[in-house]
């Protein structure tokens, strides 16, 4: 198993989330959407530590989770892509839509979220695809 590459995996949504939720992408909408402040003081409020490492330790337990699902022996780096923007959209991604529905959220912040996580895992898939 490449515990380095899933390590790697991981890491890579901070900086995805970091770009995705920023203003100059998605932040702006993201805050609106989940009637968060967009003016002068948003992002003033700091993230207590234990959201990042919760957020880590998630990341991690994906990465390694698509590994197990998508198989760690050699394969192309379609492959990889390929499981990983499969495994984003049909399932992280419509797994946010039936929560979302039933928690009455917008079709916008769905859009944002479900984007974000089928990114992620097209990402896993990129870098264990360049790995192996």
């Amino acid at each position: 198993m490449p515990h380095l590459a899933i390590l790697v995996c991981a890491l890579s949504i901070f900086a995805l989330g970091g770009l995705w939720y920023s203003p100059a992408l998605f932040g702006r909408a993201w805050g609106r959407a989940n009637g968060l402040p967009t003016g002068p003081k948003a992002g003033k409020a700091k993230h207590p530590a234990s959201v990042y490492g919760v957020a880590f330790l998630m990341a991690w337990l994906a990465a390694y989770a698509f590994v197990i699902l998508v198989g760690h022996g050699a394969a192309t780096l379609h492959h990889w892509l390929h499981h990983g923007f499969v495994c984003g959209l049909g399932i992280a991604a419509t797994s946010f839509a039936i929560n979302y529905r039933f928690a009455d959220r917008s079709t916008t912040l769905l859009l944002i979220d479900g984007g974000y996580h089928t990114v992620q895992f097209t990402l896993y898939g990129l870098i264990l695809g360049l790995w192996t």
